[in-house]
């Protein structure tokens, strides 16, 4: 399913309040099974594994495991502002299509886009710099914010 298709169905799915426990229930422990998810809003394991496979196939939520990237091996992470010249699409789809870059966003304010990068060294995080991003029709402009110590990363904000 493309991105704009994506969009689409997370727009003509409105989330009920049970869907909503459940996504609770998973930003908690996203190995909690079925039958406990079930009990807590009062459905069905089967109706529970319905409910999911729906959010994860409209894209609404993912279930994937959160790692720590230094203990993976990447010693170096950094957010990147970058200034566009010209439209900020393709360079945000551009950065969105390598393998180093972890978040992209296209933004208001000082940057046009930011985007976040996880690489094995700052040798790595250069080549990046330097033959990747900057080498993208558009881009005017860089500024690389390293990370110095993680100090807070969570996804449980829950849903409204």
């Amino acid at each position: 399913m493309s991105e704009t298709e994506q969009h689409q169905a997370r727009r003509n799915t409105p989330l009920d309040d049970v869907s909503k426990a459940i996504i609770e229930q998973l930003q908690q422990d996203g190995r909690r099974p079925y039958a406990k998810i079930g009990q807590a809003v009062g459905l069905s394991e089967a109706a529970v594994r319905q409910r999911v496979q729906r959010l994860i196939d409209s894209g609404v939520m993912q279930i994937v495991a959160v790692t720590d990237p230094m203990e993976l091996g990447f010693a170096r992470q950094a957010m990147i502002g970058i200034t566009v010249e010209g439209p900020l699409e393709p360079v945000a789809d551009a950065l969105a299509e390598m393998d180093e870059i972890e978040y992209v966003v296209i933004t208001a304010g000082g940057f046009d886009v930011l985007a976040e990068a996880v690489c094995e060294s700052d040798a790595h995080l250069l080549g990046v710099l330097s033959n990747q991003i900057r080498a993208i029709p558009g881009v005017r402009a860089t500024e690389t914010f390293v990370y110095l110590k993680l100090r807070k990363q969570t996804y449980s904000w829950g849903v409204r």
